[in-house]
């Protein structure tokens, strides 16, 4: 039991008497599937080092299990890991430690563990002692920085969102105010010009059908619209309606001909052909302006209803929810924050049904694996959301075209403070809190599949109530 024992990172630099110590203090015992070798809340007597096998680490808390990726790295251990504390340490386990398939462990009681560390490693008790409780308080202290960090995205995203179709609307209604005024000044010079009183209720009349019209008119290319503006134009002038070349462009943008032209001069007369057609073409577009802030004012309205999806506002945190209705809400407080190069698809099961989840805290794992996919492709690629049902479980795959996440690093990437990225760029605690979320509160399972060119984030969710945590 030496030579396993010094193989273990945790043991490798002990000489051999202490080697020989701890050998004769411990046992190594063998675990089936499924044993516990230590149980939350049971008295917190062994240290746990894993020889050989894998584990999982799991811990009940009152919101819920959060349940660690399993690791089969031999030195790893658990169980009464804070004995050196004495008379501070927790009597019982803080968590519990599952063999998932069959494991060999190093079982140490927890006095003698406290002992050696003691007697081996004076100052090291000391320091170990000041750095868990400065750990603590640096982990929550980071975890909430990086739901902020998160919310600021977000926040930003969905500021750039509205900011568009906002000054879209003050800007429509700007022009509206101008062209309001003039209508009013053409129909004041077309009744002065003495104008048939009965033409201008043919002429109103002319103005409605054209406007309802205009929605229902068919696409045309660049070539065809210069064509039809030529024609009208030179219909203008042939009812001697000077520039008509200004005004043509704006009355075949609302769908008016040269056939239009012959309805107006039968409406109010040769004379007041001129007049007439500029009060139409202002009208016409005071129509389009409103049409413009009536899209804008919808899109506010789309994107305030994503965020309060997003945020789940008025909404119970455990309920039954839409998938699709998450991830494109989401999207949405992404949307100004995707480079023009990424190009966004999704595939949605529509077979997928509702899924018992806490919509909220989802909606994070999906901000922080679409926050990761788009920092991995920088400026060019394509993000892929897909939903598929496989056997009694929802799937949700987030991936991405950038370089993907090497082999030697996919054990740890959902390891607390790990990261790939630059200093400065990343806590890594994005996906230990997605893990946590998935596994703990939902008893799911989120894994990563990579090839460069190819990564894909997959989160399963239990399709059943009972087993959702």
């Amino acid at each position: 039991m030496i030579d396993d024992l010094r193989r273990l990172f945790l043991f490798e630099r002990l000489d051999d008497d202490q080697l020989r110590w701890l050998a004769e203090h411990g046992e190594v015992r063998s675990f089936a599937e499924g044993d516990h070798i230590v149980r939350q809340g049971d008295p917190a007597d062994t240290f746990a080092v894993l020889m050989e096998g894998e584990v999982v680490m799991v811990t009940d808390t009152p919101t819920g299990v959060v349940a660690r990726p399993p690791t089969s790295q031999p030195g790893v251990y658990a169980g009464a890991t804070a004995a050196y504390l004495g008379d501070r340490a927790p009597d019982t386990y803080a968590h519990s430690l599952r063999a998932t398939r069959p494991t060999r462990m190093f079982l140490l009681p927890a006095e003698r563990f406290a002992h050696i560390v003691a007697e081996w490693f004076p100052m090291a008790l000391h320091l170990l002692d000041g750095m868990r409780m400065g750990g603590l308080a640096q982990r929550d202290l980071i975890d909430r920085r990086q739901r902020l960090a998160a919310l600021g995205t977000i926040t930003a995203g969905l500021t750039h969102e509205l900011n568009n179709p906002a000054a879209a609307a003050a800007r429509a209604v700007a022009e509206l105010r101008g062209r309001v005024d003039s209508t009013g000044r053409r129909l004041a010079e077309l009744a002065a010009a003495g104008v048939d009183p009965a033409g201008v209720p043919a002429l109103v009349e002319l103005q409605a059908r054209y406007t309802a019209a205009a929605g229902a008119a068919p696409e045309r290319g660049p070539l065809e619209v210069a064509d039809a503006e030529d024609a009208l134009a030179e219909a203008l002038e042939e009812h001697g309606v000077e520039d008509g070349w200004d005004i043509a462009p704006a009355l075949v943008g609302a769908g008016l001909d040269a056939a239009a032209v012959e309805e107006v001069h039968a409406a109010v007369g040769a004379d007041h052909v001129g007049a007439a057609v500029r009060w139409l073409a202002e009208t016409m577009e005071i129509a389009q302006l409103l049409d413009e802030v009536a899209d804008a004012t919808g899109r506010i309205t789309s994107l305030l209803a994503s965020a309060k999806q997003y945020s789940q506002m008025d909404r119970a945190p455990y309920q039954t929810v839409d998938l699709r209705d998450l991830l494109d809400s989401t999207l949405t407080m992404f949307r100004g924050k995707i480079p023009p190069g990424i190009s966004v698809a999704t595939d949605y099961d529509p077979g997928l049904g509702p899924v018992p989840a806490y919509a909220g805290e989802l909606n994070q794992v999906w901000t922080n694996l679409i926050h990761n996919a788009l920092d991995a492709m920088g400026d060019t690629g394509t993000l892929t959301l897909r939903t598929a049902r496989e056997h009694e479980t929802a799937l949700v795959e987030i991936a991405d075209t950038g370089p993907g996440v090497p082999e030697e690093l996919r054990e740890r990437i959902f390891e607390p403070f790990f990261t790939t990225k630059g200093v400065g760029r990343g806590t890594g605690l994005g996906l230990d809190i997605s893990y946590r979320i998935v596994a703990g509160r939902h008893g799911g399972d989120l894994r990563v599949e990579s090839v460069p060119g190819d990564t894909r984030f997959q989160v399963r969710l239990p399709l059943t109530e009972r087993t959702a945590r």
